[in-house]
């Protein structure tokens, strides 16, 4: 049972971790509105996907965690 305990403590300080992130980049002014985000809005229906938000982020992961995890 301890290697569970171990992997549920972990998952949620990278769920706080995660969320802190989140809540920090609110602030930042580009974030969210980069010129390949998707939003669309139609009378009471607004529909937001922030594809090239998601690009940028993805590709800053992967390199920290390839610098990260080099032998």
């Amino acid at each position: 049972m301890a290697p569970i305990g171990k992997s549920l403590v972990f998952a949620g300080i990278a769920i706080v971790v995660v969320g802190l992130l989140l809540w920090g980049f609110s602030s930042v002014p580009l974030i969210g509105k980069l010129p390949g985000d998707i939003y669309i809005r139609r009378g009471n229906f607004t529909f937001y996907f922030p594809l090239a938000t998601c690009i940028l982020i993805s590709i800053i992961a992967t390199i920290l965690l390839s610098l990260t995890t080099r032998h």
